[in-house]
């Protein structure tokens, strides 16, 4: 063993000189590289730091002029040209990127990318489309600009509201995503639902039914369209079909019953199923709470069994889910049937409810928090699909009070302090 020792000590020094060498090679080279880069180079990285970007891009402009091999600072500059509003002149860099010889393919496809961005952010749909129309059609690039490029003209068709190229688009990528994103196929869904909505509206009926068959196809849980196909079927007479679409969604989604409560009860009534209907309504009002729900129920209650009765059904309701809509209901029942005397002062208690409970009972997009009286399963706001839960604010501030008061109650009863 001890004849080793020598060899060993030598193979140790060698691997340590050989470490050194490498080392001052390294730090030689970086100094080489620093020395080169120019001063302007340094001072627009300063201005940047301290968020002085005009300064900034007249450093690296002068950066550029001294040396037009700098393709990535070129890039950082055109962004910092979009990111000020500058589109023209990050057009202007992008499109001489894109046009400049010895680029290799990759970098060619970033400027072209970058530059229908730039025409985009300008307004300059087609122009942006037709660049990123080339680059799909002859697959430029590497997998990942492949797919950036198919959503970004997915963005356009969207935008342009072309709904059949949007669910090519879109097709495409789910098939390069193979099936990973599962928001995709709720979008192609909507594409074809906004597909039905443009039939319906130009009388090709039976183009619109076949494209909520193909929403559905895409995602089996697609609600709208099976809301769509209802209220189409009731408006063609055809209420027997339309109730049977309308039930479908309790399957796809309980939530959403809501959305379809009232015009369900017209249909029950028009083939002279008001009972039935009703009955229907207080099952799922009693499975599923909902404030439209309860609006449909109460308005068919007071019409049919008069105002004591739909008192009965509020209160009832009031006491398993309360909220200021289902008090406001309650009041207005009572308006009914309430001595003359005490009338007065009953509605001035009601119409301060009714105006809160107004102010609640909007829909809350999930994505960017826009406000809507009305459901939207686009948001006008952030245009996200299905960011707007199907119930009214009044209804998750009262679900998430009782939540707190419920567990206050358990850690009570468990000697626990409150949190």
């Amino acid at each position: 063993m001890s004849e080793w020792l020598p060899w060993l000590f030598v193979g140790a020094l060698a691997f340590f000189g050989i470490g050194w060498l490498v080392a001052r090679i390294d730090i030689k080279q970086l100094l080489l590289e620093s020395r080169a880069m120019p001063q302007a180079y340094f001072k627009g990285l300063n201005f940047l730091l301290n968020e002085q970007q005009d300064k900034a891009i007249e450093a690296f402009i002068e950066v550029t002029k001294a040396h037009p091999e700098a393709v990535e600072l070129q890039f950082a500059l055109g962004s910092l040209f979009r990111r000020r509003g500058e589109v023209d002149r990050a057009i202007r860099v992008h499109q001489e990127l894109s046009e400049r010889d010895g680029l290799g393919a990759e970098q060619r496809t970033d400027a072209l990318l970058e530059l229908a961005l730039d025409y985009q952010k300008a307004g300059l749909l087609d122009h942006a489309q037709r660049i990123l129309g080339d680059l799909a059609t002859n697959a430029s690039g590497t997998e990942a600009q492949q797919t950036l490029t198919l959503q970004r003209l997915l963005d356009i068709h969207v935008q342009e509201r072309d709904w059949a190229k949007a669910v090519d688009a879109a097709t495409r990528l789910d098939k390069r995503d193979a099936g990973a994103d599962t928001s995709r196929q709720r979008q192609i869904a909507h594409y074809h639902c906004e597909l039905a909505t443009q039939a319906k509206k130009q009388g090709r009926d039976a183009d619109a039914f076949a494209n909520l068959d193909e929403a559905l196809a895409a995602n089996p849980q697609c609600v709208r369209a099976n809301l769509m196909r209802g209220e189409w079927l009731a408006a063609a007479g055809k209420h027997a079909e339309a109730i049977a679409a309308w039930r479908a969604i309790e399957q796809q989604d309980p939530a959403f019953l809501g959305l379809m409560g009232g015009r369900m009860l017209t249909s029950y009534v028009a083939i002279g199923q008001t009972r039935e209907g009703q009955q229907e309504l207080a099952r799922m009002q009693q499975q599923y709470p909902a404030l439209d729900l309860l609006n449909a129920l109460f308005q068919i209650t007071l019409e049919s069994e008069g105002a004591d009765v739909a008192f009965a059904l509020v209160q009832d309701d009031l006491r398993r889910n309360p909220t200021l809509v289902g008090l406001d209901r309650l009041l207005e029942a009572r308006l009914l049937s309430v001595e003359q005397d005490r009338k007065a002062d009953l509605q001035v208690i009601k119409d301060l409810v009714h105006a809160h409970s107004s102010r609640l009972a909007v829909y809350l997009c999930g994505n960017c928090g826009f406000k809507a009286k009305q459901y939207y399963w686009q948001c006008p706001a952030c245009n996200g699909w299905e960011t707007f839960p199907p119930r009214q604010t009044a209804e998750y501030d009262t679900a998430d009070r009782h939540l707190v008061h419920s567990k206050m109650q358990e850690q009570q009863l468990e000697g626990q302090p409150r949190a």
